[in-house]
């Protein structure tokens, strides 16, 4: 393929002519381990902040859980004391991970992470912190891990890693700046998200216990179980090959394929025989809830045709006199019945929802129609969730282009 011209080929792929390619060593005054002696003796309630390698996040170091080293023995390791610009590297649990030292924690220890103290005058540390973390970066590491059940990167290892150069440090920084932007925008749409989920749950909590009713609604609620104002089935796995005229197409529901927020992800094709089809089949308002393996994941049936459930999963079709399935299903997934489903869980090679949870009177109702108040209501909720995850997937999409593009000089800041 003819060469856009200003660009070259290299080891890492194409890339300006005017960029390099160096090892991380020729960029770095130091890359070295962090203390790797038993230090369980020397933990204290306060003293010299240590961190470990799970402290240790793609971009960003958590303090959220911190030890504290004895002051007289972290002095011993004083040539290993943090340096604010430092990049800390996860050696294990995901080895290649990158975050860097903020100012507060110059001084601090680490426990067994790799430590790289860029050459100021050559790279920008919030540049190196992205590469490092992007899709080559981690490539790289995926190439170099040593160990068995329990992957880790050395040190020498992470001295051979291949990094493009911009040529000045302004350039540098204006790549780590729009990456940087692109992540505080990303990190504000997961708190954002997290912030409605957990509305959300409270909402629910409010409404499906009755602690608050709707305006209008004054009748009593009653108690019942699940057996008593449903049916429920288990579905089938069927055949991959029609082997006769008489077997009935269908998209077939497994476990994996529900969401834990309720959204259905995937479905399998598959071939029922025409009774296996009738009793698995979805119609609308069923609720499906997974009885196997990933217990108590729950979708609504929206009314697509062609769906059916396979025998990891419980077809759930209310009497529609006494309940609404959306309702059901947005019930079915609140933290309350969560945790108490947790209780009629039997564990064998797979887990399994035992039918105590379906038999036991412990679903409370209120009539039909504050149930289907109750759920335009969460809907409306879920819709919003929804909304803000597509465009969080769409930042992260951008994102990630934005870093193959800027990585690799294909769009030039400067």
């Amino acid at each position: 393929m003819e060469l856009k011209p200003g660009y070259k080929r290299s080891e890492v792929g194409v890339i300006p002519e005017d960029w390099e390619v160096e090892p991380l060593h020729a960029l770095a005054d130091k890359i070295m381990v962090g203390i790797a002696s038993a230090a369980t003796h020397a933990y204290r309630n306060e003293g010299v902040v240590m961190f470990r390698n799970q402290n240790i996040r793609s971009g960003y170091l958590d303090d959220s859980d911190v030890l504290y080293l004895d002051e007289a023995y972290e002095e011993t390791y004083r040539n290993k004391r943090l340096k604010a610009g430092d990049l800390l590297t996860a050696r294990t649990g995901y080895p290649g991970t990158t975050c860097i030292v903020p100012p507060q924690y110059e001084g601090a220890q680490s426990f067994t992470t790799l430590i790289t103290r860029p050459d100021r005058g050559r790279v920008d540390s919030d540049y190196l912190c992205c590469f490092i973390n992007s899709e080559a970066g981690q490539a790289y590491f995926e190439q170099n891990q040593i160990g068995g059940g329990q992957k880790n990167v050395n040190a020498g290892s992470l001295k051979f890693l291949t990094v493009p150069l911009p040529p000045t440090r302004v350039e540098q920084e204006a790549i780590a700046g729009a990456l940087g932007d692109a992540d505080a925008f990303i990190a504000s749409l997961e708190q954002l998200v997290a912030k409605k989920h957990h509305i959300k749950q409270g909402v629910m909590q409010e409404l499906m216990t009755g602690n608050t009713r709707l305006p209008g609604f004054d009748d009593a609620w009653k108690q019942s179980s699940l057996d008593a104002v449903s049916t429920r089935t288990a579905g089938f796995w069927g055949t991959s090959n029609p082997d006769n005229q008489h077997r009935v197409a269908a998209n077939i529901i497994r476990a994996g394929d529900i969401s834990p927020s309720g959204g259905l992800l995937a479905t399998a094709s598959r071939y029922l025989t025409e009774p296996e089809f009738a009793r698995a089949k979805c119609e609308r308002d069923d609720v499906v809830i997974t009885g196997s393996g990933s217990v108590g994941k729950v979708w609504w049936c929206d009314g697509r045709e062609h769906t059916a459930g396979s025998n990891f999963v419980r077809i759930i079709r209310p009497l529609s006199s006494r309940m609404s399935g959306a309702f059901l299903s947005h019930h079915l997934r609140s933290e309350a019945t969560q945790v108490l489903m947790a209780e009629h869980i039997t564990v064998g090679v797979l887990a399994n929802l035992s039918s105590s949870f379906f038999r036991e009177p412990w679903l409370a109702l209120p009539p039909r129609a504050e149930q289907e108040a109750i759920a335009a209501i969460l809907n409306d909720m879920d819709k919003e969730i929804a909304s803000l995850e597509a465009k969080l997937a769409k930042a992260r999409n951008i994102r990630e282009g934005m870093t193959q593009n800027l990585l690799t000089g294909r769009v030039r800041l400067i």
